[in-house]
């Protein structure tokens, strides 16, 4: 009996010995373009007759693409979060979805603290300063806000949200949490962090970190009427989905000191599936250039972590064509993306 391997199109770059390994149980139709991934015409041009789909942050999986590719049986997400792919079409075309849960958390967690630091020292005006010409020694300039004993307020508390607070319980902030799932306090390993009201949390804390997946219930969670909640010179970080939050709302309160600052690693421009999603990142906030700090989609651009999600990603696949159930298998009813 002659095994006839199937066709899997990958639609991003990934690193050659882990695409030596897709070929040894299928035809791959590979991106090898390090900077652009492929569009859906492209996608479809090469692999409308393809059996799987190893897929990225940059692809969208709906029911439109699914109409197109007759012959697609998986779907392998080197991704935590899957707003963009359309689980229940998938679900109702016999698709199996699967994604890479458990690998993520950590390096964007440390991204966050990162961001933290430096947007609350002012590190990226202080560089500025220091390149400018105009550094003659210590002056008392570029005086920030510290974490230790700093109300921190974490939006969700899922696995992102709990690698966060670990590390920021060990700069002795006072963190505090917010999860529609979870209303007490919750004891970690680590420590026990309070959970309250999301009210409270935005009225108590100086600095609001955003650890939640974008659905329905949280698209612009914190808009125009959230931001007047918090504390004047608060600051807020975004490391989960550009659209939970109203960029427009945050450029406002930016320019009026509302807040005293955003970091974002996510950006409304890049949430495919919503059809009214910003073509840009608006003018207001890349021009509060001593306000913010901007990284593009880094959390987990560590090149082991990402070697080993797409490890992840392709087991699933061969445990797929092998006729199992993939690890990271999606069931109708899940919701987390971050």
């Amino acid at each position: 009996m002659t095994w006839n391997k199937p066709k899997i199109v990958i639609t991003n770059w990934i690193h050659d010995d882990i695409l030596a390994e897709i070929e040894e149980f299928a035809i791959c139709i590979a991106n090898r373009d390090r900077t652009t991934p492929w569009s859906r015409e492209d996608i479809l041009e090469r692999g409308a007759d393809a059996d799987g789909l190893l897929a990225f942050m940059t692809d969208m999986v709906d029911d439109a693409l699914l109409r197109e590719m007759p012959n697609l049986k998986t779907v392998s997400c080197a991704v935590r979060g899957y707003d963009n792919f359309d689980i229940d079409a998938c679900i109702r075309r016999g698709v199996t979805v699967a994604h890479v849960p458990d690998l993520l958390q950590g390096p964007t967690a440390d991204l966050t603290l990162g961001a933290i630091i430096a947007l609350t020292r002012h590190m990226l005006p202080a560089d500025r300063y220091v390149r400018s010409g105009n550094f003659e020694g210590w002056r008392p300039h570029f005086y920030g806000l510290g974490l230790a004993g700093t109300p921190v307020g974490i939006v969700g508390m899922g696995g992102l949200g709990r690698a966060i607070a670990k590390r920021l319980l060990a700069c002795e902030a006072n963190v505090i949490f917010h999860d529609r799932q979870v209303d007490r306090a919750r004891i970690d390993p680590w420590g026990t962090f309070e959970g309250i009201s999301l009210d409270e949390l935005l009225s108590e804390s100086r600095i609001v970190i955003l650890a939640l997946p974008l659905v329905q219930e949280t698209h612009h969670l914190i808009d125009r009427d959230a931001i007047a909640k918090m504390q004047p010179g608060t600051y807020l970080i975004n490391p989960a989905r550009g659209s939970v939050a109203d960029e427009l709302a945050i450029g406002d309160a930016l320019k009026s000191g509302r807040l005293a600052g955003y970091a974002a690693d996510v950006f409304a421009m890049e949430d495919w599936r919503l059809p009214d999603r910003p073509r840009s990142i608006p003018r207001d906030l890349l021009d509060a250039t001593d306000r913010t700090v901007f990284t593009p989609h880094l959390g987990s651009a560590v090149d082991e972590v990402r070697r080993d999600i797409t490890k992840a990603a392709v087991r699933h696949l061969a445990q797929f064509f092998r006729g199992e159930t993939p690890d990271g298998a999606i069931g109708p009813a899940s919701a987390e993306a971050v």
